[in-house]
């Protein structure tokens, strides 16, 4: 580990001498400048651990000096420690909401300097290892969610290409009975239309960019996404809407929003269970406007169904690629993907349990585009 370095800023050459004699004795590299103008300079060149500066000097003192260093978003976060013969209450106040972290006093005490750099060094210390300890999880993180959805692809395309194969050596077996033969080329047919939205589903997680936008009204958007379920699921499931701003127009993308919508009530109908009749799966379908003083405003989506609930096992990973409580071949992307896309368009989904029993899928979108992106 290489030494720490510090910047002493004085233009007395006695203070300087002293303090570097003092830090260099604890193994701490000093590099020094005598003007404000220097010292500005020096920092473009070498980024130190700490700066001692002191307030008074000519031309442009240590405040000035600080402010500059605060403006600057490549210097914001070296700490400043200032050096004063003025100790008075509203010069040190004035100080540390320049952007100080401590103050010295004159005439200086060497070890009582010596301390309260110590100090702030072992905090640059700790805030390194903070900052690299975060970097680390955030690329184990990446890392374990690459492995998920890669182990997630390779079962489940191996699960379905088994299907397929299985269903071929059918038809060849029963080639001769065009009923049969019919009947397994259609599973074999749906098995490769799983396969393909498995790709286009991976596809859309690695877009992160915002896609185009207009305005939509969102009657229209949530019937077509109840419609796009429909279509996709082939059923005609019971979903209620219950919508008191029908006459609200949201800048968001159609293709994007009915996407996400569709998957959500998808993973909605399939909470009920396999054993549940087709028909008795409702889903109700609310919205409300929100708004809050430093974000603006939104729309908020509810999705309710009356499943069997958020399982313990899946809660804290509902949103992981390939998680699911479900047995069926080609499943788990859903929440994944309609969670990819509210976020690229500023919003959020997240999840909470339905009192009544069931879980309740919570969209969120912005009105206004040009300030989304706070959710995230």
């Amino acid at each position: 580990m290489s030494a720490p370095s510090i910047l002493v800023v004085d233009d007395q050459p006695i203070n300087v001498q002293l303090l570097k004699r003092k830090l260099e004795r604890e193994g701490i590299r000093v590099n020094a400048a005598s003007s404000g103008a220097a010292a500005l300079e020096a920092v473009k060149h070498e980024r130190p651990d700490l700066i001692l500066l002191d307030v008074m000097m000519p031309d442009m003192d240590g405040l000035e000096v600080c402010q500059r260093l605060q403006a600057n978003e490549l210097t914001r976060g070296i700490p400043v420690i200032f050096i004063t013969a003025n100790a008075g209450k509203e010069n040190r106040i004035v100080g540390l909401t320049t952007g100080a972290v401590d103050y010295i006093t004159k005439p200086i005490d060497l070890d009582e300097t010596l301390a309260r750099v110590q100090t702030q060094l072992r905090v640059v210390a700790i805030n390194r290892q903070v900052v690299e300890l975060t970097r680390r999880l955030e690329e184990a993180r990446k890392a374990a969610t690459i492995g998920a959805v890669t182990q997630g692809i390779a079962h489940n395309l191996n699960n379905l290409l088994g299907v397929v194969i299985g269903y071929l050596e059918l038809v060849k077996a029963y080639h001769d009975k065009p009923e049969q033969v019919k009947k397994n080329v259609q599973h074999v047919e749906d098995a490769v239309h799983r396969i393909v939205a498995i790709i286009k589903q991976l596809s859309t997680l690695v877009v992160k960019s915002r896609p185009p936008s207009i305005k939509a009204g969102l009657q229209r958007l949530l019937d077509g996404g109840v419609t796009r379920f429909r279509t996709d699921q082939k059923n005609n499931a019971s979903v209620t809407i219950e919508n008191p701003l029908a006459d609200l127009a949201l800048e968001t993308n159609y293709e994007v929003f009915e996407d996400a919508l569709s998957k959500v009530l998808t993973n909605a109908w399939e909470a009920y269970g396999t054993k549940a009749p087709f028909d008795a799966r409702p889903i109700h379908i609310t919205t409300r406007l929100i708004e809050t003083p430093d974000v603006g405003k939104f729309v908020e989506v509810r999705v309710s169904d009356r499943g069997r609930g958020l399982d313990p096992d899946v809660r804290d990973s509902a949103f992981e690629p390939f998680v699911s409580t479900k047995n069926t071949v080609g499943v788990g992307m859903g929440l994944t993907v309609a969670r990819h896309a509210f976020r690229n368009l500023g919003g959020e989904v997240t999840l909470a349990p339905n009192p009544g029993g069931g879980v309740i899928t919570i969209l969120t979108h912005p009105l206004d585009l040009s300030r989304a992106g706070v959710l995230q």
